[in-house]
């Protein structure tokens, strides 16, 4: 029972996450592909009324909130300027296509069918910020999406039965959310590692005038060394010599 209570955690959390990407939106730092945010608040919409209809409990709680945060956003951005993104013709295509999805669902009166096209739906409208995000991180807030993983397994602690119409949509918010999260941060788990590579070969250099001046103190040092080496052989050498020379002319 008491793990129920973290679906209400999780519809706490997605509201703040709407929040938190909406002061992001008003920094000008988070730009919302609205194609994408106003269709994230219908798939998941279509997948609480289908679940509610085939007799789905409280596990539709955070399915329904996954659609509620995205319309928040997607209301804010008439009113931020600075939250524009200019849309291209594959946004539309990405949204012409979620729509057909919902179209379907409307053809179909079968609750697994629906969320079947609810979630293709979703994924096609997921597309145009998913590419946004990994081209241009530096446009999204990474913070509803990881809200989104935790918002997503909540409905596991509150599932009773493990069947297609509980369990499919929050599988699938989990993995894409992941999958955004991920685009969001790849450049950053990608650079940390190379610059830290960098400035330890970097700091094993001596730049400039100091590497050259070391560089040539080890080939002068070098050259001391041999010449030193080559002298003591020939002084040894001469030294036996002389001494060969006052033996024989003793002996004769």
């Amino acid at each position: 029972m008491i793990l129920g209570y973290l679906v209400f955690i999780a519809a706490f959390a997605s509201l703040l996450s709407a929040f938190i990407y909406i002061r992001s939106m008003l920094k000008g730092h988070a730009k919302p592909n609205r194609i994408t945010w106003f269709m994230w608040s219908i798939a998941p919409f279509i997948a609480t009324a289908a679940a509610l209809s085939d007799g789905v409990g409280w596990a539709v709680i955070p399915v329904f909130m996954s659609g509620a945060m995205p319309f928040l956003i997607f209301t804010a951005s008439f009113f931020t300027k600075k939250a524009y993104w200019k849309l291209s013709s594959f946004d539309y295509l990405c949204g012409t296509l979620s729509g057909i999805a919902i179209i379907l669902w409307l053809v179909t009166k079968n609750p697994e069918i629906a969320i079947a096209f609810a979630i293709i739906s979703d994924a096609f409208a997921a597309i145009p910020t998913f590419k946004k995000a990994w081209t241009n991180p530096e446009t999204e807030s990474a913070w509803p999406f990881i809200i989104g993983v935790f918002n997503a397994l909540t409905s596991f602690t509150v599932i009773t039965m493990f069947t297609f119409p509980e369990t499919a949509f929050p599988i699938y918010l989990i993995a894409v959310n992941i999958l955004l999260s991920f685009a969001v941060y790849h450049r950053k788990l990608r650079n940390k590692p190379f610059h830290r590579v960098k400035q330890q070969k970097n700091s094993s250099k001596i730049p400039g005038e100091a590497y050259l001046a070391e560089q040539t103190f080890q080939v002068k040092n070098n050259l001391f060394e041999t010449g030193y080496m080559m002298n003591g052989t020939i002084a040894t050498n001469t030294t036996r010599i002389t001494q060969a020379t006052v033996v024989a002319r003793v002996t004769t």
